[in-house]
């Protein structure tokens, strides 16, 4: 049998990053390259040309005279960690596969544990709206899932207390294997919900298999069509088959979930799908994805811990 080639391709070894960014002056070089590819543009005027100031690696605007530095305005707005830390941060978190729990990741960092928690969270709020902007087109399938475990005396199922309902969506490509996914966190699987959320995250024309839960009607909302594939029949095995690789993906995702991490709390829970969801999405170049993670965290706005801790809102 022939291998895999996306699973088996090599990705960005470690001695190739430290290779490229193992000194602070390769990481401030890398980020102002990402920040501004076109060169230098003040935020505040736009203006294109700035001074160099000795002091603090400060910019100051030839037009309107503000001052700006490479980590003004980005995700690594005030730290006071090394640049070089934040880059072995977006390493390890692009390319392990199933996540590394939060105790490995600061001892790998050489930080604290609140502070390696701090800094993954700030980074997989950059891979959630980095995917946000990119809706799901073509063929979906479309399923409900939810996250959290039994609650002694309560009910098994939908509408249990302590679960998070889940959109779980994969995108199809012409050949009908998995090519994007998309895990969303919901208020709950009604249609007004499902035609929320469809607006936001499908392209009109989309083509969308789901069970026969009634609330994914609400797809249409957004100019899509939907096939309802009913399941309690007595070819459901078969019928289930239509959703197949939905439900792959939805295991593989859970099964890395409940292996790496002990417990996550459920206002945090969005952004830890979108971390998978990020890497699933390029998995196909693995050895482009810390450039492509820090430069979404170069063009994601400052999230300092007060918003880290509140909670997402549903997606």
């Amino acid at each position: 049998m022939a291998r895999n080639a996306v699973q088996f391709q090599k990705g960005m070894s470690l001695g190739d990053f430290m290779a490229r960014y193992g000194t602070v002056q390769q990481c401030e070089g890398a980020l102002e390259r990402w920040r501004w590819p076109g060169g230098f543009l003040c935020p505040g005027c736009g203006h294109g040309q700035a001074h160099r100031l000795r002091t603090r690696h400060l910019r100051q605007c030839a037009a309107c005279r503000a001052q700006t530095s490479r980590t003004s305005q980005t995700l690594f707005a005030g730290t006071k960690l090394p640049l070089t830390v934040w880059f072995l941060a977006i390493y390890l978190l692009s390319q392990a596969k199933h996540g590394i729990a939060s105790l490995e990741r600061a001892r790998s960092l050489g930080v604290s544990a609140n502070t390696a928690w701090l800094v993954r969270h700030k980074l997989m709020q950059a891979m959630l709206e980095r995917d946000a902007r990119r809706p799901l087109s073509g063929a979906v399938q479309l399923d409900d899932a939810y996250w959290g475990g039994r609650r002694r005396g309560y009910k098994r199922g939908r509408g249990s207390r302590g679960k998070s309902p889940l959109v779980a969506a994969v995108e199809l490509d012409p050949d009908g294997h998995p090519r994007r996914m998309r895990f969303s966190r919901v208020r709950g699987f009604r249609r007004r919900e499902l035609a929320r959320w469809s607006q936001r995250h499908l392209v009109a024309g989309t083509h969308v298999v789901s069970d026969g839960l009634r609330c994914f009607a609400g797809v249409t909302a957004a100019g899509c069509t939907h096939q309802p594939v009913i399941m309690n029949r007595p070819d459901q095995q078969r019928r289930r088959r239509a959703l197949q690789c939905l439900d792959t993906v939805l295991g593989n995702v859970k099964n890395a979930l409940h292996g790496t991490h002990h417990a996550i709390a459920h206002k945090h829970l969005p952004r830890y799908l979108a971390e998978f969801s990020y890497r699933f999405n390029r998995r196909f170049d693995l050895s482009s994805l810390p450039a492509r993670l820090a430069f979404a965290a170069a063009h994601t706005p400052p999230m300092p811990y007060r918003l880290i801790k509140l909670a997402e809102p549903h997606w």
